[in-house]
């Protein structure tokens, strides 16, 4: 269970007290991300992400701040994602006052140096090229593309060299000073904590932090009528793929029974994909499927890395396995691995203090509701054979179908075929 307070300038507080643990873990969710960005501001949530890192008037140097946290054996990082910006700190319990203050002082007080803004430049350039040079990477570039053409879901996060070669201080200034508000931040933290002395802590400290104009982003369309292709050339040793077809947003009422289809597909090594395509076939080394969930739409897909002469068979036999479960319900052995797979692991997660401080706070910030553990688990319980195959039939289709391809290919006509293009 979670306690919940709302300060005056709309910041929202969560606790999750766990008083067997020794450590707390803080995090400060925002509501921005790469979704929020025009072509011309690629990359800058990003990039923002990286320069609050970079000093602050009270410790002006990287290194200043990483020897707050880890001079306390503490560990902290942050992540930018198409929705979402997340920064955190775990530390011994004794030692939350530290993480608190390093953490605001970032959010609140980051110099954003111009010199140091040109030195990360050139580091997330470098970020990029990585990107490009991995193509078990670019290959999912690439299906985003396909999945959300011209739209900022289908855009890297990182942004591109010439949008993150564009951006000065002042708009990535500009851009925190939008979208890192109180109203658009979420603080979620979980270990043996009393949920009162967070609060005034936190007012303390925040309880003056003004409000912002607020944050919109485009919303995504669904207008797809026919599959797409993309192959693009690459002298590699093995090929990389993956399929995506257009799914379901975080708040559709059959996102868990899509939870349970995924985990059916492709989610460890007891999945339809790994046995068939790896195990019984010996098709890859890697294979998996995945889901995403945004605000107003998502992606289900498959990846895998095979030898370029077998391509066609371990494209075969994929579309085959998403065609199996639209043609015939899940057993009921298979259904319950799949649902125990997915408590178990989730309840695995629970036992850490930052994963319990992210289930709560994402879902705060995010929405549309915030579940409860237990909550979360009587939903998956609650999918059927019936609801994983209706599922199947609703979101597998031909003409909404998308792959891409990294590896040595010329030629698109054999994927074409195989895609009935």
């Amino acid at each position: 269970m979670y306690q919940k307070t709302v300060l005056e300038n709309g910041l929202r507080i969560l606790t999750s007290s766990m008083p067997h643990t020794r450590s707390v873990s803080i995090g400060f969710f925002l509501g921005v991300g790469s979704r929020y960005e025009t072509d011309e501001q690629g990359g800058a949530s990003h990039f923002i992400e990286h320069m609050l890192f970079k000093g602050t008037e009270k410790r002006p140097t990287a290194r200043d701040i990483a020897i707050a946290i880890e001079g306390i054996g503490g560990v902290f990082n942050a992540s930018t994602s198409r929705e979402l910006t997340m920064y955190w700190a775990k530390v011994a319990q004794p030692h939350l006052d530290v993480a608190v203050d390093v953490l605001v002082d970032m959010l609140l007080r980051a110099r954003f140096d111009p010199k140091e803004i040109e030195k990360e430049r050139r580091v997330i350039i470098e970020e990029i090229n990585m990107i490009f040079d991995a193509p078990d990477d670019w290959v999912h570039v690439l299906i985003n593309q396909l999945v959300w053409p011209n739209h900022p879901l289908g855009r890297d996060i990182i942004g591109t060299k010439e949008s993150v070669s564009a951006l000065d201080r002042e708009a990535l200034l500009a851009h925190l000073e939008r979208h890192y508000g109180p109203t658009n931040c979420v603080i979620s933290l979980a270990g043996n904590i009393e949920h009162e002395e967070v609060i005034e802590k936190l007012s303390d400290y925040l309880g003056d932090w003004s409000q912002r104009e607020g944050s919109h982003y485009q919303p995504a369309r669904d207008d797809q009528t026919q599959a797409r292709l993309h192959v693009h050339y690459r002298d590699t040793e093995q090929a990389h793929l993956c399929f995506g077809v257009p799914a379901l947003a975080r708040g559709h009422p059959d996102r868990f029974n899509l939870r349970v289809l995924n985990t059916v597909l492709g989610e460890g090594m007891s999945s339809r994909l790994f046995l068939e395509v790896r195990e019984k076939r010996a098709l890859a080394y890697s294979v998996n499927s995945y889901v995403a969930a945004l605000q107003d739409t998502g992606a289900a897909g498959i990846y895998a890395a095979v030898d370029p002469a077998r391509i066609q068979p371990a494209i075969q036999a994929m579309l085959g396995e998403w065609d199996k479960l639209r043609q015939e319900k899940v057993s009921a052995d298979e259904l319950t691995k799949a649902k125990e797979f997915l408590k178990g692991r989730l309840m695995l997660r629970m036992e850490d203090t930052f994963s319990v401080a992210a289930w709560f706070g994402q879902q705060e910030i995010l929405g549309p509701e915030v579940l409860t553990l237990d909550e979360a688990i009587a939903r998956i319980e609650a999918a059927t054979a019936e609801d994983i195959q209706r599922l199947a039939q609703k979101l597998f289709l031909q003409e909404k179908l998308n792959l891409a391809v990294v590896g040595p290919f010329k030629d698109e006509d054999s994927f074409r075929e195989l895609l009935k293009l």
